[in-house]
C-alpha cells in the first residue's frame, strides 16, 4: 500500500490485507468483497472485507467504490449517499452501473486485474 495506515489506526493483520488488496485495484475495475478476502488469504470471507473498508479511515484514500457483492451488484442502500457516490465514481471511471448491478468479467481473475496475469 502506498499510502501509510494512520497512527490512530490499530487493524489486525487482516484488515491491512485487505486494505493492500483493495488500494492496489486499477481504476475502471472492479471485483467483489469474496474476490477480495480471497486474494488477501482469508479464504471466501466477504464479511471481513465489508468490515475493513467500513473502518478505513478517509486518509487511506482506498478505492472502496471498486468492490461490489456477489453477481456484480452494488451492496449499499440505494437511498443513501454513498450508494450514490459509489455510481458516481465508477461511471467517472468508465465503468457502467444497470439498475444497481455491474458486469463483472467472466474470464478476468483478481490475480491477472492486479498483476497482468492468471494466478498458478
Amino acid at each position: 500500500m502506498a499510502r501509510r495506515i494512520p497512527d490512530h489506526l490499530h487493524p489486525n493483520p487482516a484488515v491491512v490485507a485487505i486494505w493492500r488488496v483493495v488500494a492496489a485495484l486499477p481504476k475502471g475495475q472492479v471485483t467483489t468483497y469474496g474476490a477480495i478476502a480471497e486474494r488477501a488469504g482469508l479464504g471466501r470471507s466477504a464479511r471481513q472485507v465489508g468490515y475493513a473498508l467500513r473502518i478505513a479511515s478517509p486518509d487511506l484514500q482506498l478505492p472502496w467504490h471498486r468492490v461490489v457483492g456477489a453477481g456484480g451488484r452494488l451492496s449499499l442502500p440505494r437511498e443513501g449517499e454513498a450508494y450514490q457516490q459509489q455510481c458516481r465514481r465508477l461511471s467517472a471511471e468508465g465503468v457502467v452501473v444497470n439498475n444497481g448491478r455491474v458486469r463483472l468479467a467472466q474470464s478476468t481473475s483478481l490475480d491477472a486485474l492486479l498483476w497482468g496475469r492468471q494466478r498458478c
